[in-house]
Parts: structure tokens; sequence; C-alpha cells
């Protein structure tokens, strides 16, 4: 038997690698688009930068070190300058692919950063496999503008896996309907009519204001938000104000609130402040024909019949009187279980016109004539 050459042996203990197999091998130098290996082959394996990441331009000096473990899969034995072309992207793909396929069917939560904002959605990366979130499976509520997502880590579960089709989509919007709907029976559970809650002004509209409470809005009509009269919610309230209000009723997941507290209820001493025969001061409210309601405070009005206004007879209130003007009357009848007071303007009137003159007084003022 001859004897091997020393060439020979040391070829021999040298491994053999084919195309698509994974290697391991440490790294021997790095710059900053290309990444040298040591991966126990009589040639070094070479991964150029878009072999091992998606980010253009990318210095790989900043990602990895010299002395650095790494697996690989082969792309060419031989790249055309003795060296072995390798890929860590694609490698990752395949695991991160593997990953999300059990995630799909375990319908496990994942996390990733969001790597680029679209038109049409998301796209977040997991271990170098790429997944789209599309605009309508982004949130749980219609936004035009998904600029901010951009860079943040997000969770979502994987809908739909196609990894042959290029098409893996994620889906963050049954995460937060299932998170929201979780809040809102930890809430229904814990609110009872009647009880005082704090909630976050979330929407102003034209007939009252939607409140969030922590999972559910609460809808403070406007004919709640004050004893008196609200010229417009939106004069009253803003987004983003804190609101503490009485919880009115609750029907089903809807809620509705209040400002009418009863300790602030203006009938509570109305029958001491406004007896029969009292003198008061209030403000032209609102007319009809057949009279003016006055407003004596938020919460108070009061009906001066059209008979009550002026000593003569007056075809409406508007002949006489106008919206906001102040005047001074008198209580005439009170009833407070039905919320009902009556003014008078003309009896003022008449105990304060001149009386008539005598015969004797008014030819005297004609002779000085």
């Amino acid at each position: 038997m001859s004897e091997l050459s020393f060439e020979q042996m040391l070829e021999d203990s040298i491994k053999t690698i084919r195309t698509g197999e994974i290697v391991e091998g440490t790294i021997i130098d790095v710059k900053p688009d290309e990444i040298v290996l040591n991966i126990g082959y009589k040639s070094d394996g070479i991964i150029v930068r878009n072999e091992y990441t998606n980010t253009p331009n990318a210095d790989l000096t900043t990602m990895v070190n010299p002395g650095d473990k790494m697996e690989a899969k082969v792309l060419k034995v031989n790249d055309g300058e003795g060296q072995v072309l390798l890929t860590y992207k694609r490698l990752a793909q395949e695991k991160g692919n593997r990953r999300l396929e059990e995630a799909f069917e375990n319908k496990e939560v994942l996390k990733a950063k969001v790597t680029q904002v679209m038109a049409g959605g998301l796209s977040v990366t997991l271990d170098e496999a790429k997944i789209f979130i599309p605009a309508s499976l982004v949130s749980d509520m219609y936004e035009k503008d998904l600029s901010k997502y951009a860079g943040q880590e997000v969770e979502f579960v994987i809908s739909e896996f196609n990894p042959k089709r290029r098409r893996i989509i994620g889906d963050r919007k049954t995460l937060l309907v299932a998170a929201k709907k979780e809040k809102q029976e930890a809430l229904l559970a814990s609110i009872q009519e009647g009880q005082v809650i704090t909630g976050t002004v979330k929407n102003v509209t034209d007939f009252g204001a939607f409140i969030d409470l922590g999972g559910i809005d609460g809808l403070l009509h406007i004919s709640e938000m004050s004893w008196g009269r609200v010229e417009h919610p939106k004069k009253m309230f803003k987004v983003g104000d804190k609101v503490e209000a009485l919880i009115k009723e609750v029907n089903g997941t809807k809620i509705a609130l209040s400002l009418k507290f009863d300790e602030t209820n203006p009938w509570i001493h109305a029958a001491e402040k406004y007896a029969v025969g009292s003198i008061v001061e209030g403000t032209v409210a609102r007319m009809t024909d057949f009279g003016a309601f006055i407003e004596l405070e938020p919460g108070i009005d009061a009906l001066l019949h059209v008979s009550q206004i002026a000593r003569e007879h007056i075809d409406k209130p508007a002949d006489v009187l106008k919206i906001g003007q102040k005047i001074e009357t008198k209580v005439v009848d009170f009833n407070g279980e039905e919320k009902k007071i009556s003014l008078s303007r003309r009896v003022l009137l008449d105990n304060t016109a001149e009386p008539e003159k005598t015969a004797e007084e008014a030819a005297e003022e004609q002779t000085a004539e």
C-alpha cells in the first residue's frame, strides 16, 4: 500500500460541503458590506450584505464581530473566486417561516417591530420573515394615517400563512377587539346605576359627548349636562377633558351619564326662594304665543302668562319682551311637585302706576296751562 501524500491527507481531513447545506462557522473578518467565516472547509465562506439583512446600506461591522459563531446556508460551493458563497438571511427566513407556521397553527400572539408603513398597511419582520398587516386589520377602528406605527413594536396573530405565494398575513385587530371585550365585561361587572364614575371625553357632537370610561363609551346627552340650558356641548367640553359623571342608566353595553347630581338640584330650595308673593328677577329665555318662560336660575324656568306681562292687552309676548331681557316679576303660584312656577309682571306695574287725578286736579292743571 502506497503512503498518502501530506496534501492528500490534509484534503481528506477537510469536510466536503454541498449547495443547500447548513454550515456553522466562526467570523474571522467583517467589512461594511461583507462577512468572512471559517467554516472548516478548504475555502472561507462569504456572506455579502444583502444575504445577511434586508436593511439597505447596512454597515455589517456594527451588526457582527470577529469571533462570533453563526449558522449559514451554502448558496454556491465556488463563487468563481474559490470562495464559498453563503446566506444568513435566507436561512433565517426559513427558520422564521417555520416559526410563523407554528404560531399560525397554535394561534400564538407574536410581537415584532414595524419595518415599513405603506398605504395599504404595515410590514413587520420576525426572524427575517416578513409579515404584512393590512390597514383593515391594524386597529379596531378606521385609521387613515398609519405613520404613527413606524418603528413601533406591535402584537398580532397570523391569520393567513402561505409562504409559497409569499402571503403571510398578520392580524392586530382581533387582539384589540378581544382586549376591548374583556375590559368591557370587567367594567360592566363593576358599575351600577347611581354610581359616580370618572372618564375622558372621546368625542363631542351636537347632541352630547361620548366619555371613555375605560373599555366602554358612555353618552352624556346635552340634556344631562346641566340643570340649566346648554347652548352647545362644544362650549362645555373638548376632547381629552376629564369628567366625573353620574351613571344614570345601564342598558347592555349602553351607558347613559348625567351631570345632574341630586345635591345640586336647584329645586331643593326652590320653595323657600320662590314662595308665593316673592319679588324675583329673571331672564327671558323663550317665548310662545301664550306667554314667556323666565329663567330664574339655571334649571328653574317660570311661566309669565301673556295676560300677566303688561297692564294693557297685548297679542303676544314679543310685543313687549325680547329674549335675554332681564325683568322683575312676582311669584303668584308655586307647585313643587310638578316643578311649576307662575309669575306676574302686571301686578307690579299696577302697584307702581300713578293714581288717577280727580276732576278738581284736572281742572286746576288746565287753568295753569
